[in-house]
């Protein structure tokens, strides 16, 4: 039976804090995203045992880190194979801390067309964590009257392979946790695909996805990167986020990465604390990959000619540029001011994580080339 909405689910967070409750918490929300940034070193491995950190994560970074997964469901739920559209679909949130990412899949599809039955496992080391998702997925399915079932397994995520030995999945998420997992090895790169490659090899249903999200920094996005892009083909291939297969061509220069930017409009809370620690969270920066085992990618919704913008605007005296990924890898893309027209005008407002594609543009061999001629085709999701 599928209930009814009670309202936000945004409200769990935007709850009233005393001047003095706010001044703890924002120095710990800026002590936590010191460690989650330039002080990652010191970060300890179950950082989330520690009270006030998980204070500060619950009211500060879980109403963002929500609706990161928002962008990999909806490309998804775009295949025309309905990769998405079961009545009932079996979730594991792997290192779920309080079950942020199964928090943001019920808030998805409770504003989808379909709205599956969805059977949540959440597995956490941190037995609070489990606590603090138990209650929170309480909250979220009576506010977005989603019919979901939450089962809660304290364990550490290298270990999920055994403690759940035998169960298929049609959804395998690891939100911020790859970059976690075997952080001091000098091998992590292998060691981490050798994980990963057991996950999807033993947890996994056929026709399954995995969603891995990770910060938007470049440590954490380059080796992101460079786990899957040592992955066999016939274990996983790339969905998402590029219309390309194969070894990211952002590996090859390393000074670059790839993220995502996500407008969004964060609870008053969070608005508090950016205001005292100077920090501004009025956009969603993170990187992310969707996996499957068949062949299935984002190219069926939006063709082999789809480009993916993956930079900011590039602009400077007289023209405009973008880096774009594509079937044929990384590439620079350039309009000039004189060739602007009604057939190529929607470049200008490109953005990062943009869909494009291109009628009649040239290429230059260092860089392709917008002229007045080209028709520039933004193309929806």
């Amino acid at each position: 039976m599928q209930l009814r909405s009670n309202g936000n689910p945004m409200d769990t967070f935007d709850k009233s804090t005393s001047p003095i409750d706010l001044t703890v918490l924002s120095r710990n929300v800026s002590r936590l995203s010191g460690l989650l940034t330039r002080d990652r070193e010191a970060l300890p491995a179950a950082y989330l045992k520690d009270p006030d950190l998980r204070q500060a994560y619950l009211r500060y970074f879980v109403p963002a880190n929500i609706s990161k997964i928002h962008l990999p469901l909806r490309e998804l739920s775009l295949h025309p194979k309905g990769l998405l559209r079961k009545d009932r679909l079996k979730v594991l949130d792997l290192g779920s801390g309080p079950g942020t990412a199964l928090l943001g899949m019920m808030e998805f599809f409770s504003h989808h067309d379909h709205k599956p039955v969805l059977d949540c496992t959440a597995l956490d080391q941190v037995g609070e964590n489990l606590k603090d998702a138990e209650r929170l997925f309480t909250e979220w399915r009576e506010n977005t009257g989603m019919d979901a079932s939450l089962r809660t397994l304290r364990s550490g995520v290298d270990r999920a392979a055994a403690r759940l030995a035998g169960e298929r999945f049609d959804v395998l998420i690891l939100s911020n946790v790859l970059n976690e997992l075997f952080h001091g090895n000098d091998e992590r790169t292998e060691v981490r695909r050798n994980f990963l490659l057991g996950l999807l090899n033993q947890l996994m249903d056929q026709q399954g996805s995995c969603i891995i999200i990770e910060p938007a920094l470049r440590e954490t996005s380059r080796e992101m990167l460079e786990v899957v892009c040592g992955l066999p083909a016939q274990t996983a291939q790339f969905y998402a986020p590029c219309p390309a297969s194969g070894l990211c061509a952002t590996l090859e220069n390393a000074r670059d990465w790839q993220h995502e930017e996500v407008p969004w409009d964060p609870p008053e809370i969070v608005r508090e604390v950016d205001q005292r620690i100077g920090l501004r969270k009025d956009a969603l920066k993170f990187s992310y990959v969707v996996l499957r085992k068949d062949a299935s990618s984002i190219t069926d919704v939006l063709g082999l000619d789809a480009w993916r913008v993956v930079s900011e605007p590039l602009i400077s005296k007289g023209k405009a540029e973008f880096y774009l990924c594509g079937s044929e890898g990384r590439r620079l893309v350039v309009r000039l001011d004189k060739d602007w027209s009604d057939l190529n005008q929607d470049f200008g407002g490109l953005q990062r994580g943009a869909f494009v594609g291109f009628d009649g543009v040239l290429d230059e061999g260092k860089r392709l080339k917008v002229v007045k001629e080209t028709k520039v085709i933004v193309k929806k999701v």
